[in-house]
Parts: structure tokens; sequence; C-alpha cells
């Protein structure tokens, strides 16, 4: 065999690789509609994505890791958006309703996924709750880097503007559960309510250095 031909071989290999393990995903997803993952079995997900049990152990070493798996692929899509939103030029106004729009948009695209989030964040798989807390930091991590980055930010102490970030994304997971449930109908609404109380942290967080004591 080829060189050339090698280098096809490996890359229809690791193609197919992908699509099993997407396939994987997509089932597992598809039934995580009815159930929580703790009680999902590996042969109720290899049954629907139409492969054999052993090969699951080719793409994940367990259930939950398939869990986490999800996670990442669910919230890994919106590292860097928030932040580069909120860090935006403009009116700060227009750049909060962005930020909604951002997860009205992700939701509307997303619902399974989405869902799956909302369920498994409080739930009873350790792995994939760790991973959603995980995920969630980072994302608090990013924001306040791009909140420091502002000129309003001069005299915030690290410490403060992580917990502003994490103010913002608290919101915006509660945002994207109030979406799902709320459906297309009325997402106006609920996008409409979330902007406001985003300006709501963003006037508290104009005066949070006015008092010198605020800590105490």
């Amino acid at each position: 065999m080829s060189h050339t031909a090698g280098i096809r071989g490996n890359g229809t290999r690791e193609s197919q690789k992908l699509k099993t393990r997407q396939a994987l995903l997509d089932a597992a997803l598809g039934l995580l509609a009815e159930q929580s993952l703790s009680s999902l079995g590996l042969r109720e997900v290899t049954r629907a994505a139409g492969i054999t049990p052993t090969a699951f152990y080719r793409h994940f070493g367990s259930v939950p890791a398939l869990g986490v798996a999800l996670v990442e692929q669910t919230l890994g899509s919106l590292h860097g958006m928030i932040g580069a939103v909120l860090a935006g030029t403009g009116d700060s106004e227009v750049r909060l309703d962005r930020s909604v729009e951002l997860i009205r948009r992700h939701v509307r695209e997303q619902p399974a996924h989405f869902r799956f989030i909302a369920r498994e964040q409080h739930g009873g798989v350790g792995p994939v709750r760790e991973a959603i807390a995980a995920q969630l930091r980072l994302f608090a991590e990013e924001v306040a880097a791009a909140l420091a980055a502002e000129s309003g930010s001069e005299g915030w102490s690290e410490e403060d503007l992580l917990m502003l970030g994490g103010l913002y994304v608290d919101h915006m997971v509660i945002t994207a559960s109030a979406l799902l449930d709320a459906g297309p109908a009325d997402d106006e609404r609920v996008a409409r309510t979330a902007g406001r109380r985003l300006r709501l942290i963003a006037l508290g967080a104009l005066h949070w250095l006015d008092e010198p004591a605020q800590g105490a």
C-alpha cells in the first residue's frame, strides 16, 4: 500500500470513528429526553446508535463519561462568545441585549442539549454535575476578564470582578431554563425580562464602589 493510500485509509478510519462517537452522543441525547442520565443504560445507548456494546468503550469509558462529553459539546461552543459580547464596543444596553439573544439563539437551535444541562446541573451523576460546574466557572472567569478590560472597572478587585462575572453567568443559566419552559411562543417576553434583569445587575455594578465598606 502506498504512503498516500495509507494516509487516506487513516483519514477514513478517523472520520468513521468521529461519526460513531457522534452517533452515540445523539442517541444518548434522544433517550435523555425521557429520562435522566443516572437511569440510562449502556445497552440502550448502543442499541439506539446501532453499534455493539463493546464498541462503546472505544469512545467512552462509561455512560457518565459520555454525559461529560455532552456537557462539553453543549457549552463548549459558547466559550468566549458571552465575554466578547459584554466587552464589545457600543452602548451597554445593546451589549446586554446581544448576550440575551446569544443564549436565545443557542437554546432555539439546541433545545435537547440545554434540557440535558438544566436537568443534570443538580442531578445525581457526580462527574456530569462537576463538569457543568467547571464549565460555568470558566464562563464566569471569561466574563470577568472581559469586564476587567473595560474602562469602568478601575478599582474593582479580581474577586469582585469574578463575582460579577458569576452573576451574569448565573442569570444566563436561569434565562436558558426559562426559555426552555416558555417555548417559542413566549420567548420574546422571557428575553425582554432577561434583558431588564441584566440591566439591573449592571446598574448595581455601577454603584458597587460607592460605599468604601461594602464588604463590612
